[in-house]
């Protein structure tokens, strides 16, 4: 009985391990320092080990009828591991190392709660190592197919704005050269890797990825593999300030673009280098509302008027970087004009959807104060209500929180705040009519019971549903 109780109690643990490990990009720092609910650690991890340890003999009692059912309903509500190639060996690895444990456990006395944390930290030592030696092995193929494809390769960092000036760099260029682009948000080594192994074909003139970072070196990793010849880079701001503490090291770490051993040319918002232009103050007079963004843009000392559907102040920086970057392969500026005008707004990024008398404004993804706050500008002067859907900031400070709220009272008329995380903080400091939801599958219908034709609804921000 004792050695089923230890694997049934290996097993799920591990699984809760391994869960949020996945949810968290499998950083075992960020599950430490940078987690967002220390509750599931408390009661899914801390509890039961602690239980183990020090009520091992009673622990059964527990097991069954307290910690099974408590997980069994996390896994149900959260749904936080998706199987994979990595999940399955991982769980095999922790099989090998609990059969081990439990010849120990039943031919010695040893505390089972202390064996099961050896068990659980050398089964992890052990995954991060095989994962290690698979990604080496993996990261070699794709640097070989880099090299026999040898394609042009963008590579975009920045703040924000990174997957929209990926967008805009590709719908510019794809019918005039081969180009593809990394999927969704895919900024990591290892995304990268996989997507050059599985997804790059080999005509492909033009390759454009994203480099994200979420600590020093991040960036510069990418770029060694890629040797990517042109850089862009956005706007930098405090976007993750709680992994840099502050903006001279996400400056330094963006700046890490530049490092590419292949490196042609940079196009930057503000960020200098030695081979990068600057575009700041090449933009000008930008008008945008709710059907489209109009500005001026200074190319090789002439200014040029350029006009698109997509809509907010920010999106004219993003698509003047993608305009230089498309001049490289391009040269003719008045066919970059009309595709710019015929540019396709990118999903959930200040998408405009109209349906049912009603505008909507999806701007899910985007999770900086500063894009947030910008898209208030867009909508303030819409004449009938508007209505706010939001959780607010994540990875920001409780300061920036506040500071969105009080914009929020200035524009909105009902602000509906989604999820937990920062119900206490904006609803402390939204003053107009508001409705805290933590439950999503019910938005739907407070929508339709509160909204009418004529109103305007933002979606600003989401989080994932773990949040």
């Amino acid at each position: 009985m004792n050695l089923v109780i230890h694997f049934i109690t290996t097993y799920l643990i591990g699984a809760y391990i391994i869960a949020v490990l996945q949810l968290y990009n499998y950083k075992i720092k960020r599950i430490i320092f940078n987690f967002h609910n220390y509750r599931w650690h408390f009661f899914y991890l801390i509890i039961p080990i602690i239980t183990y340890i020090f009520a091992y003999k009673f622990f059964w009692i527990y097991l069954f009828f307290g910690y099974i059912p408590a997980l069994i309903f996390w896994f149900k509500r959260f749904k936080p591991l998706k199987i994979t190639s990595r999940i399955k060996r991982f769980f095999v690895i922790l099989g090998f190392v609990e059969s081990s444990a439990l010849l120990i456990l039943h031919k010695t006395n040893v505390n089972p709660g202390l064996l099961l944390v050896i068990v659980l930290g050398i089964s992890l030592s052990l995954s991060y190592l095989a994962e290690y030696l698979i990604f080496i092995k993996f990261k070699k193929q794709a640097k070989e197919k880099l090299k026999k494809i040898n394609p042009k390769i963008i590579t975009i960092t920045g703040s924000y704005g990174k997957t929209s000036i990926k967008n805009f760099i590709y719908q510019i260029l794809k019918d005039d050269f081969k180009v593809y682009k990394t999927p969704r948000s895919v900024n990591t080594l290892k995304g990268i890797v996989s997507d050059v192994n599985n997804n790059l074909s080999e005509d492909i003139q033009i390759y454009i990825t994203e480099a994200g970072a979420r600590e020093r070196g991040d960036i510069k990793e990418i770029v060694e593999f890629l040797e990517n010849e042109y850089a862009v880079v956005g706007k930098i701001g405090p976007q993750h300030i709680e992994y840099f503490r502050n903006i001279e090291n996400i400056k330094k770490t963006k700046s890490e673009i530049f490092l590419s051993p292949k490196l042609k040319k940079a196009f930057s918002y503000e960020l200098p280098h030695e081979k990068a232009i600057l575009i700041k103050d090449k933009i000008k007079n930008v008008k945008s509302d709710l059907n489209g963004t109009k500005w001026t843009l200074e190319i090789n000392n002439k200014d040029y008027e350029f006009e698109t559907k997509i809509i907010g102040e920010f999106n004219a920086i993003n698509i003047s970087l993608a305009i230089y970057q498309s001049l490289e392969f391009i040269k003719d500026i008045e066919k970059i004009r009309q595709k710019v005008f015929s540019l396709e707004p990118i999903p959930h990024r200040l998408q405009k959807i109209e349906v049912g008398g009603k505008i909507i404004i999806d701007d899910s993804f985007n999770g900086n104060l500063e894009g947030m706050l910008k898209s208030f500008e867009i909508v303030k002067n819409y004449p009938g209500r508007k209505i706010i859907v939001t959780p607010g900031l994540v990875e920001a400070s409780k300061e920036m929180n506040i500071k969105l709220a009080k914009e929020i009272n200035k524009v909105f008329d009902i602000a509906i705040i989604t999820g937990k995380l920062n119900q206490q903080i904006l609803c402390s400091n939204i003053t107009i009519d508001k409705i805290s939801l933590k439950d999503k599958s019910k938005l739907e219908k407070i929508l339709s019971d509160i909204t009418s034709n004529g109103d305007l609804i933002l979606f600003s921000n989401d989080f994932p549903e773990y949040l």
